[in-house]
């Protein structure tokens, strides 16, 4: 993901309040999941393999 552009996704569940609200936000490429704070982009992302962060979601719901 390096030195590529991401197009970014938050989730339609997200609160349309930007100022108070809690999210993250999903870039996808090929290989894996680029997760970033919504709030603070300019912070960095976390990047895992989609099978992580597949886990992750299964485990949530």
């Amino acid at each position: 993901m390096a030195g590529r552009e991401l197009k970014w996704f938050k989730s339609s569940h997200s609160d349309a309040d930007t100022e108070h609200s809690t999210c993250v936000e999903v870039a996808l490429d090929t290989r894996s999941t680029a997760i970033r704070d919504s709030k603070a982009p300019a912070t960095g992302h976390l990047t895992v393999p989609h099978p992580a962060w597949n886990a992750l979601l299964s485990s949530l719901r």
